[in-house]
């Protein structure tokens, strides 16, 4: 029998045209949306596969950002920062985490504050409060729709809709065919974003892109997180200061119940008397863009839950006795899976050496132990596609290599890139040129002077920040980054193999520390 059905040609309905079509409403391309509506784009289609904005952040359950500041500057702002000042107004239960007005603090009582949370000080000595942020997920769905109705005049929201393959004229992409329960329809598009986290639509233009080929990588991990309520939060962090050993064999009782998966929880997304923590089950050597897999993380995780509960309950009383399942995600959680290799591909040496970058769009502090969390810049190259006309692709699925990948498709760098795609695709359709030819400055300016993001080097950025990394010499005072720099050709070597090399390098410097 034939592996394969041929499909009947027919004509299929053009569904509207527009100027900008965002494909995924996760963190980038709910913010590529909104930036272009405010930098003055006024005809745009925001399409996503589920019936509400946020990807990971609201339907996988990843309920905190973290490293949002450096010292004592908060170097991701703009639409991430926008996020918290809006829950904020809603009510002080929707955000927890260090104020920007603390942050850099080395004030022992506010350490002993927030040092149960993970994040939430610095990893380097002298302990400093860094701006992670715990929010309600639930509130933010209300928070990213209210955003987009906000700019109703610009913005048409298309829930429900699953933007499945890219409209190619040789190289140019003209919009995508979508799946909805009206059937198949077409968008056409001036500009086409694809924000679907994964590449649905660029790993069909023929751009070059990574598959999950390295084991070792976190594309190959699937999740399923869940939580749980009624908890006594503070009771659990106390009896975990005074249990330590038994508080770590509970964490490998509990993988061990998941079925020898990496099983990390219980962590607290709000605490008291009452809390709700969260259980993140990790499944390794996992394809998150196969069904198969999927099916098989989202069932082996669910038919866990009630055991690890009643363990939890028998060997820590004191917290769990009145737990209760809160939660569970609605879709699984996915931290890299293929990625771009676009016009630019980001490197651990762009975070040892500090590399600066002319088409700068982004300049984040990030989890990274290079250069201990510093800011980091990243290229408006990273989310252009090689040989592909009227696309850009940020988020998590940007141009970087299997090590750097790691530290760049957190929620925040998907909300600066996303920023910065709507605000480029906007400038390039008002200057009528290809997104690719786009005038950087014109964007760098809209970025910095109307939408909040500090770039380096711009004249409207606050001098501060630049002195800022500059006291502290970028991040550059680590082991790891001292190596580099006495042995570049050691580190390039190493870099080059992949994440396995990666992983060599470590050994070796952490060897070479203790001798």
């Amino acid at each position: 029998m034939s592996r394969f059905y041929e499909e009947t040609s027919r004509q299929i309905p053009i569904y509207d045209v527009c100027d900008i079509l965002i494909v995924g409403s996760g963190s980038a391309g709910h913010s590529a949306a909104i930036a272009a509506a405010r930098a003055g784009a006024k005809n745009i289609i925001l399409m996503e596969r589920y019936g509400y904005s946020g990807g990971d952040v609201t339907g996988g359950l990843v309920l905190m950002v973290p490293n949002l500041s450096w010292y004592n500057k908060s170097f991701v702002r703009g639409l991430q920062e926008e996020w918290f000042t809006r829950l904020e107004k809603v009510g002080p239960e929707c955000v927890v985490g260090p104020s920007l007005s603390d942050i850099g603090s080395t004030d022992p009582a506010k350490i002993n504050r927030w040092k149960t949370y993970m994040d939430c000080t610095s990893k380097s000595e002298p302990k400093r409060l860094v701006r992670s942020v715990y929010f309600d997920g639930e509130q933010l769905k209300i928070e990213l729709d209210k955003m987009l109705m906000e700019h109703k005049d610009s913005i048409r929201v298309l829930y429900h809709s699953w933007g499945t393959r890219p409209i190619m004229e040789g190289n140019v992409c003209k919009g995508v065919f979508f799946e909805s329960k009206e059937g198949r329809q077409a968008v056409l598009a001036k500009v086409v974003i694809d924000a679907t986290g994964d590449g649905d639509l660029f790993r069909q233009t023929g751009t070059p892109y990574e598959a999950m080929s390295d084991p070792m990588t976190r594309g190959r991990v699937t999740t399923l997180a869940w939580r749980i309520g009624g908890v006594d939060s503070w009771a659990y962090n106390e009896w975990r200061q005074n249990h330590p050993d038994v508080a770590m064999s509970m964490r490998e009782s509990i993988s061990k119940i998941a079925g020898n998966y990496r099983c990390f929880g219980p962590s607290a997304a709000v605490h008291g008397p009452y809390g709700v923590h969260i259980v993140t089950n990790f499944h390794p050597d996992r394809n998150c863009a196969n069904v198969k897999d999927l099916t098989e993380t989202e069932i082996n995780t669910r038919v866990t839950i009630r055991e690890i509960i009643a363990y939890l309950k028998e060997v820590c009383p004191i917290a769990f006795k009145d737990a209760y399942l809160y939660d569970i995600a609605p879709q699984t959680g996915v931290r890299c899976s293929y990625r771009l290799q676009g016009e630019y591909i980001m490197t651990p040496y762009d975070f040892a050496f500090a590399t600066k970058f002319d088409d700068v769009i982004a300049w984040h502090s990030t989890v990274c132990e290079i250069n201990d969390c510093g800011p980091v810049e990243i290229p408006y190259r990273v989310i252009v596609p090689k040989g592909v006309e009227n696309m850009l692709c940020p988020g998590r699925h940007l141009s970087a290599d299997s090590v750097a990948i790691d530290w760049l498709n957190l929620i925040p760098q998907c909300i600066g890139t996303g920023q910065a795609a709507g605000v480029a695709a906007h400038v390039a359709i008002s200057d009528g040129v290809n997104v690719r030819d786009v005038d950087i400055k014109k964007v760098q300016d809209i970025l910095v002077c109307e939408q909040d993001v500090p770039l380096p080097r711009h004249p409207n950025t606050d001098r501060s920040y630049q002195e800022c990394c500059e006291e502290h010499q970028y991040g550059l005072y680590t082991d790891l980054a001292k190596k580099a720099h006495e042995n570049p050709e050691e580190f390039e070597k190493y870099r080059q193999s992949g994440i396995g090399g990666w992983e060599a390098y470590l050994k070796s410097v952490k060897q070479g520390s203790a001798h």
